[in-house]
């Protein structure tokens, strides 16, 4: 979602270029030729950095794990309101990413799509790993007003976010992204209604 760094190693530059290139027309399309092109680098030199193209796909999607994550995190961090207000905030940075033109969903789920019938690829992995460390941070943030909802508020949040992913690179339309946004506010503030009715029925 943000801006790579600019590459510090020839490995970094690898990644960077793999990672655009597969990013802009599926891992599949793209050979280790046409990577090493892109990076300015032999063959010889891509293979040193990275055995296979299993390997270079699984490296650029462990990449991409922390600095999505800390998008989230800011997004969320910066948005003013409470909870629910903060969680809409990233479904409506995530509306603007896709009105770009350069905008073409999410890695990690498309890497999954590509490799569906290879479930212990490391790249498949990588994507699960990525998206349980966002339902993690989740759970943690809807803790002070979801309580022990949280977990499974959290995995709702993440079936409106993939599933937006999803229908906005079908459609092309980035307002579904807000509409989950608003169904995810929702979500919120009726599970913190209820659990403070319960507390008042318990006191």
């Amino acid at each position: 979602m943000d801006k790579a760094p600019p590459p510090s190693s020839t490995r970094d530059r690898l990644l960077q270029s793999a990672g655009a290139l597969f990013y802009a027309q599926g891992i599949r399309e793209i050979s280790m030729d046409a990577i090493a092109e892109a990076a300015g680098v032999t063959k010889r030199t891509l293979y040193y950095h990275f055995r296979s193209k299993d390997d270079l796909i699984a490296a650029w999607l462990e990449m991409r794990d922390q600095p999505n994550l800390a998008a989230f995190q800011h997004w969320f961090a910066k948005a003013e309101g409470a909870v629910p207000e903060k969680i809409r905030a990233i479904f409506d940075h995530l509306a603007r990413s896709a009105r770009r033109r350069s905008w073409q969903g999410c890695g990690f789920l498309r890497a999954s799509v590509e490799l569906v019938n290879l479930p212990g690829h490391p790249a498949v992995v990588a994507g699960r790993l990525h998206k349980k460390r966002v339902e993690h941070w989740l759970e943690t943030e809807l803790a002070a007003v979801a309580g022990v909802e949280a977990p499974q508020l959290a995995r709702q949040i993440i079936l409106l976010l993939d599933g937006a992913f999803a229908v906005v690179l079908l459609h092309r339309d980035p307002a579904y992204f807000e509409t989950a946004g608003e169904a995810a506010a929702t979500l919120i503030r009726s599970t913190a209604h209820n659990r403070q009715g319960d507390a008042r029925e318990n006191r």
